[in-house]
């Protein structure tokens, strides 16, 4: 008796180039393997899916402001800087002057104002409040960009505030 053969060498290499280039094709999604840096693929802090675009406006010549814009960038924030002041903008977006910093964000339809610390951000888009968004009102030593050596290590108390639509504003976060 003769026996069938289910698979010529034709279908043989078909499949084996099938398998080869799905192989391929799930390490090049990988985080890294594809030669593409992995905060692409996940966030630096937390493994969260995706950075967020977080885009600052701020003075040019802001050491501070740049410092929390570095600040959010190793949180795993993707950051686009504009360095041509923050007061305009903050007044487009709707933040109250009461709530006003050094620097002004968007992220996610939120406004960010201040010093605000990357982990009150994630909680912001991870919550998704019917809010304006978020501000640390003045420049508050030991918030993000506030801290370290420059400094000397002080730290004093300061909240970050959940800013509504209407202006009005509730403790978010206090830090003391």
């Amino acid at each position: 008796m003769q026996q069938k053969t289910f698979f010529t060498r034709k279908t043989a290499w078909a499949l084996g180039a099938l398998a080869f280039a799905s192989a391929a094709a799930v390490f090049a999604w990988l985080p890294g393997q594809n030669g593409a840096p992995q905060a692409e693929h996940t966030a630096a802090a937390g493994g969260h899916a995706a950075p967020h675009q977080i885009e600052v406006w701020k003075d040019p010549n802001c050491g501070c402001c740049t410092e929390w814009a570095k600040r959010m960038e190793g949180e795993g924030f993707k950051v686009v800087v504009h360095n041509t002041g923050n007061r305009e903008v903050r007044e487009q977006f709707g933040m109250p002057q009461q709530y006003a910093s050094c620097h002004t964000a968007k992220v996610g339809g939120y406004v960010i104002e201040g010093h605000t610390p990357a982990a009150d951000i994630r909680r912001l888009l991870a919550e998704k409040p019917d809010a304006l968004g978020l501000a640390t009102p003045g420049m508050p030593l030991g918030s993000p960009g506030m801290d370290g050596d420059m400094y000397q290590n002080r730290k004093h108390p300061y909240d970050v505030l959940l800013v509504a639509k209407n202006g009005s504003s509730s403790v978010y976060q206090s830090y003391r």
